[in-house]
């Protein structure tokens, strides 16, 4: 008996049409055309069971735990508990890409993403706490505490003259919203290194492209013609140079020739990727011989302007590699990095450059620093669009320079009580270094930072005569006049 018969809830004759034509789709909808509605963006694939999918994974090679010896310690239990909710609920799940190749290095994966056949609908469905996000290709992140899991539905091949599908007139691929299955998902990834797939169930690893045979022989290889896929994503270009850089991996000859013709098609990504990627090349631990990978193959040019050019001087080399190697040796530490900071050092010595041009041309001091900090800001936002919050910091860090020279009355103590201090002293520190000042500016304010209040006034008293500059004597303004200024 149903809760109509006992009176609870009115019939209601507008639903009968609906219900009924519901029942006929389920009856006589063809199976081949939810296989094909499973290849749009907006199509929602049937679960199946594992049985029902092992034939698709026999072009895969199955690598057993015994074999590839992945230490189950480094995998993150939150990527566990995904993969496990998406097979309870009937969907392939892997761990997937670069965290199935580190694990295999035996290094600890930075993030975890997983692959499935689920869509984005269905994935936020099955957590709670979780969201989709993405334009040019829709994903989940799915929360467990503070970690967040990368969710992405298995993408198949693109066509340009689809709704789902939209490309430049240079290749690049602007729009491919368009899901797929396993294998199809692994030949759209960039390297083969990448397109690795293991299941925490079973601990094996579904090798596509022979992925754990060219990491065993330290090789980044690309999935495919590489430069179709660099017309397709120009970002793989410098995706290449950073994780050779940072795996100790040889670009394969084929995948690394065409580089340095195509190098100018990065023009035409947009600046917030560009960036995202320059980020990730420089806090990889593996900063120097990044950019020493960057020049050779030519991909510094526009990247960093005049990058090149500061690394040729001799002043210019020797403050970024110091930079460089700070920033190194802290990401290897696991301490905390300031990308705004990074790009200070990067990008100081075409402030320094900027800066002299202005005073030249007659203008103070300060006023020129800040016109060199503006105009070397807003040249390098239409190459690279570094995010507000960290250009504030790069230029709190440049416009506090001049005042470690300032050793005078109660200037200093101000300085010390600056938010930036640090990170301005740090700067200051490797200016000293470099040669660009001398290291007796360093010294003094090293002490200074660490002595009591009593001695930072005998070392104030202690300075050279001709630091304790006098102020300038403010003119007396003549006495206000009550007669009209006409009259």
């Amino acid at each position: 008996m149903c809760l109509m018969c006992y009176g609870i809830i009115k019939p209601n004759f507008l639903l009968y049409p609906c219900m009924i034509k519901k029942l006929l789709q389920r009856l006589f909808e063809p199976k081949n055309a939810k296989h094909q509605n499973a290849k749009s963006g907006n199509a929602k694939p049937k679960s199946r069971r594992k049985s029902d999918y092992a034939a698709d994974h026999q072009s895969a090679q199955r690598i057993p735990s015994k074999a590839h010896k992945i230490d189950q310690k480094l995998i993150s239990h939150a990527a566990i508990k995904t993969t496990e909710g998406l097979q309870k609920a009937g969907f392939e799940a892997f761990i997937v890409g670069g965290a199935v190749r580190d694990l295999l290095l035996k290094k600890h994966p930075k993030d975890f993403d997983v692959a499935t056949n689920a869509t984005p609908e269905q994935v936020n469905r099955i957590f709670r706490r979780s969201r989709i996000i993405g334009r040019r290709f829709r994903l989940v992140h799915v929360m467990f505490g503070d970690e967040t899991i990368e969710v992405s539905t298995f993408r198949g091949s693109h066509d340009a003259d689809s709704e789902h599908g939209k490309t430049a007139d240079t290749g690049r691929i602007l729009r491919d919203n368009v899901f797929g299955d396993q294998e199809e998902d692994a030949l759209r990834r960039d390297f083969t290194a990448n397109a690795l797939y293991y299941d925490p169930s079973t601990q094996e690893i579904l090798d596509f492209h022979h992925g754990v045979a060219d990491i065993q022989s330290g090789t980044l290889k690309m999935i495919g013609d590489p430069s179709t896929r660099y017309r397709e994503d120009p970002v793989r270009m410098l995706r290449a140079v950073r994780l050779a850089a940072k795996l100790g991996l040889k670009i394969d000859p084929a995948t690394e020739a065409p580089i340095p013709q195509m190098a100018y098609l990065l023009g035409d990504v947009p600046p917030s990727r560009l960036f995202d990627e320059m980020l990730k090349l420089f806090l990889s631990g593996h900063a120097i011989e990044s950019v020493v990978q960057l020049r050779k193959h030519g991909l510094h040019h526009g990247l960093l302007p005049l990058l090149d050019v500061v690394l040729e001087q001799p002043i210019g080399a020797k403050f970024v590699n110091l930079a460089l190697k700070n920033t190194d040796t802290r990401v290897l530490a696991g301490k905390p990095v300031s990308p705004g900071f990074l790009f200070a050092t990067l990008l100081w010595h075409e402030v320094l450059i900027t800066w002299q041009r202005y005073q030249k041309q007659g203008e103070r001091p300060m006023p020129a620093l800040h016109l060199a900090m503006n105009e070397v800001s807003d040249v390098q936002a239409e190459k690279m669009a570094i995010h507000k919050r960290y250009s504030i910091t790069m230029k709190e860090i440049w416009g506090m320079q001049p005042r470690f020279e300032m050793r005078v009355g109660k200037r200093p103590f101000g300085l010390l009580e600056h938010p930036r201090f640090r990170a301005a002293y740090d700067f200051l520190l490797l200016r000293c270094e470099s040669g660009e000042l001398p290291m007796e500016l360093a010294e003094w304010w090293t002490t200074f930072a660490n002595t009591s209040s009593e001695d930072r006034l005998t070392m104030l008293q202690g300075l050279p005569q001709q630091e304790q500059k006098p102020r300038r004597r403010r003119k007396k303004r003549k006495p206000f006049s009550q007669t009209p200024a006409h009259d």
